[in-house]
C-alpha cells in the first residue's frame, strides 16, 4: 500500500503540472458559459467510512443537485451547460480530482466514492458491501471499465469489493489503460435507467 500511495504522489503530482493549461482554460470557460462557482465540491464517502469533499468542476447549472432529477442525469439533461457537456464527455471535470489524490482524499485507481445519501447512507450497506470502504476510492476503478454508469449499484459494489480483494499494482495498471479507452469512446458515460434496485435487503422495507 506504501507502493501505491508513492504513485499516486508522483502520478498526481506530474499530471497537476501537465493538465495545468487544461485545467486553467476549463475554468475560464466555465466562468464565460455560466454563472456560479468553477469547482462543484460535493460530499462523499471515502476511506474507512469518512466522509470527504470531492472536487470536480462543475457541468451543470448551479443548484442543479436540487432540482430535475437530482442525481441522476441522463441524456439532454437541460441541466448540463455547454462547457460541461464536453467536459464531461472527455472527463475533464474529473481532473480536480487529482488534488484530492496529493491531499491523501483518493487514489488514482479505487472504487468510485459514493454520495453520503446516494444509492444509501453507510449504515445500511451489508457487512460485504463496506469492504469497498478497505481503501481509498479512486477517480477511476474495476466498476467504471465494466460498464461505468449502466450498471446498477449493487453490482457496482460487487465489483469494487472484488477489486478490494484482488488489488494489486498489475491490476491499476490495466485499469488504468482501460479507462484510457472508454474515455476515447466515451462509453458508458450516461445513465441509461434505474441505477439502484429497491428490492435488496438492505433498504428492509424502510423506503
Amino acid at each position: 500500500m506504501a507502493f501505491k500511495r508513492g504513485m499516486d504522489i508522483a502520478v498526481s503530482g506530474v499530471g497537476l503540472v501537465i493538465a495545468s493549461p487544461i485545467m486553467l482554460l476549463t475554468a475560464i470557460l466555465i466562468k464565460i458559459d455560466s454563472p456560479g462557482k468553477v469547482l462543484f465540491m460535493q460530499e462523499r464517502i471515502g476511506k474507512d467510512g469518512k466522509v470527504f469533499k470531492i472536487a470536480k468542476f462543475r457541468s451543470m447549472c448551479t443548484g442543479a443537485e436540487h432540482t430535475g432529477s437530482g442525481v441522476y442525469s441522463g441524456k439532454d439533461d437541460a441541466r448540463v451547460t455547454r462547457v460541461g457537456k464536453f467536459i464531461r464527455a472527455t472527463s475533464i471535470d474529473e481532473l480536480p480530482q487529482l488534488y484530492n489524490i496529493l491531499k491523501g482524499d483518493m487514489s488514482l485507481i479505487g472504487p468510485r466514492p459514493p454520495l453520503t445519501y446516494h444509492p444509501w447512507t453507510i449504515d445500511k450497506y451489508t457487512e460485504e458491501q463496506l469492504h469497498m470502504f478497505d481503501v481509498r476510492p479512486g477517480i477511476t476503478g474495476w466498476a467504471q471499465i465494466h460498464g461505468r454508469k449502466s450498471v446498477e449499484w449493487n453490482k457496482r459494489i460487487e465489483l469494487n469489493v472484488w477489486y478490494v480483494r484482488h488489488i494489486s499494482f498489475w491490476l491499476d495498471l490495466k485499469i488504468f489503460f482501460m479507462t484510457f479507452l472508454k474515455i476515447l469512446r466515451n462509453d458508458d458515460n450516461e445513465n441509461t435507467g434505474e441505477t439502484v434496485i429497491k428490492q435488496n435487503v438492505k433498504y428492509n422495507g424502510d423506503e
